[in-house]
Formats: C-alpha cells, sequence, structure tokens
C-alpha cells in the first residue's frame, strides 16, 4: 500500500502499547485465519517482544503452533464492523478471508498475512517457544521481526491522530460490541 512504510524495531512497542484492538493472522501452509483479540502489549523493547492473548481452543492458536509465526494488525474505525465480524466468527468453519473480502499481503520476513487497507499498522511476529505454559496458558508470547505502519497516522515513530485521519485511529473494544475509538491527544508540558 502506498502509505505503508517500515517502522524502524526500536519502535515496534509503540504500535501496540496504548492497548488497541487487534487483528491476528496465521497461516500454516494452505490454511490461513484472521482473529480479532483485545488483549495485547509489549512486554521488551530490544529485542522487540510482544504478549497477545489467543485463546488454546481456537483455530488460530492451532495454526500459530504449527507455523511458530503470526501477524498483528491493527485495525482504524474504518474496520470496526470487520474487527467485531471477525472476532465473533470461527476461522476452522470457513475461510474468512474468502467471506469478508479480506485483501492480505505477505509478511516480509515470516510470510504470514497482513492487512494494510483500513489498518493503521502491523508487526510481524516469530512465536516464542514456552513448552511449559502452552497448555496451561492463551498468552502467546513473540519476537517482532518486521513493522509496517499507514505513515498518515504513525511517522517518525509516533502516532498523530487528527481530525483528517479518523479512519485510521484505532478502536479498543469496550464488550458486547462496543468500543471506543483512539483520540483527542494531548501533549503533556516540561514542569
Amino acid at each position: 500500500m502506498k502509505h505503508f512504510l517500515p517502522v524502524a524495531l526500536e519502535h515496534a512497542s509503540r504500535l501496540v502499547n496504548h492497548g488497541p484492538t487487534v487483528l491476528v493472522t496465521s497461516a500454516d501452509g494452505s490454511r490461513r485465519n484472521v482473529m480479532a483479540a483485545a488483549w495485547s502489549m509489549p512486554v521488551e523493547f530490544t529485542p522487540p517482544r510482544i504478549a497477545v492473548v489467543i485463546d488454546k481452543r481456537t483455530y488460530t492458536r492451532e495454526l500459530v503452533a504449527a507455523s511458530g509465526a503470526f501477524g498483528i494488525c491493527i485495525p482504524g474505525t474504518a474496520l470496526m464492523d470487520l474487527t467485531y465480524a471477525l472476532g465473533s466468527t470461527s476461522g476452522r468453519e470457513t475461510d474468512k478471508f474468502e467471506r469478508y473480502g479480506i485483501e492480505a499481503r505477505p509478511g516480509p520476513v515470516l510470510g504470514m498475512p497482513l492487512l494494510e487497507t483500513g489498518c493503521a499498522a502491523w508487526l510481524e511476529c516469530r512465536l516464542i517457544s514456552e513448552p511449559h505454559t502452552e497448555d496451561a496458558y492463551d498468552t502467546c508470547f513473540a519476537e517482532v521481526v518486521a513493522a509496517g505502519a499507514d505513515e498518515r497516522v504513525f511517522a517518525g515513530g509516533h502516532w498523530s491522530y487528527r481530525e483528517d485521519n479518523a479512519d485510521l485511529q484505532t478502536i479498543h473494544h469496550l464488550g458486547g460490541g462496543n468500543f471506543m475509538r483512539s483520540g483527542g491527544m494531548l501533549r503533556a508540558r516540561q514542569l
């Protein structure tokens, strides 16, 4: 996409540190899926690592375990309805990419499906194997190996929410199909 630029890995944690709802993409061979997740966060700066909750009984978790990788796509408000639908349907019975007409491109390092249209940013992630916790916990830890963002909303390592980029401002799930949009940026002054 013409507005997407690579994000330096030292700034990758900034893409999720404000707690947006994310779309987790996964693939293993010809199988693929995309799901919504409300719980993700950075956990390390160097190398950049994140945590995301993916229920161990889901199709996404099955694909992530098989491939050792996943994508994190950060939808803007333009994708709110799609995000809710992706979180409300299972990919085990249907290919959500086909069902919802989702275009994805392969990630630059691991080939994970990444969404750019309607998204503010993406991260391509390599799963960190935690054999002693894989059957016990839904939390997955991963190293970010590549990141990109739409320069109209994230540039120079910082978010910039303005009236002209409202469709790209990130969303936060509040439960029951209710979301709020990030925005209304405030700047602290030096005391």
